[in-house]
């Protein structure tokens, strides 16, 4: 009887073991962000004729750049939320989403820019009351999560 305790106990172990090593989920960030990349396209007007299929939009790879906290007054931007130039600012982090749109990355405490890359060029559509572009604010041993929506192509 003691064998089989023995055995059973070193075969439930293994399996959990192995089955952890097979999960290729990514770590979320013990402080920095973490979250979702979006794109919606097309025809987002209200109608109660023809409700939206996919209201939240397609979950999307691409790659996320978290720059320190930039304003408006110091990038070129362009039309339909396209940033032109940033000058001579060098992204602190670069990450891509995964296919899910999620992604995570780790940052020391600050404040940051979100923008994603997309073929015209950097985009970000989102400012707060003081013309700062997708501000996000990391706090000690905090994650934050924040959605990104790419909507260049969709109409509201």
């Amino acid at each position: 009887m003691y064998k089989y305790v023995i055995f059973w106990t070193i075969f439930f172990s293994i399996s959990l073991a192995v089955s952890a090593q097979k999960s290729p989920r990514r770590k979320a960030a013990r402080q920095g962000i973490c979250g979702i990349v979006r794109e919606k396209r097309g025809n987002y007007m209200p109608s109660p004729d023809s409700p939206r299929q996919n209201p939240d939009g397609s979950p999307v790879e691409r790659e996320v750049l978290v720059f320190p906290l930039l304003n408006k007054s110091q990038v070129e931007t362009g039309e339909n939320g396209f940033i032109n130039s940033v000058g001579n600012v060098k992204p602190v982090k670069t990450v891509k989403s995964r296919k899910d749109g999620t992604f995570c990355v780790s940052l020391p405490t600050g404040q940051y820019t979100v923008m994603v890359r997309e073929p015209k060029g950097l985009y970000a559509n989102l400012t707060d009351s003081h013309n700062n572009i997708f501000p996000v604010n990391v706090q000690k041993n905090k994650s934050v999560s924040i959605t990104i929506d790419i909507t260049h192509q969709a109409v509201f």
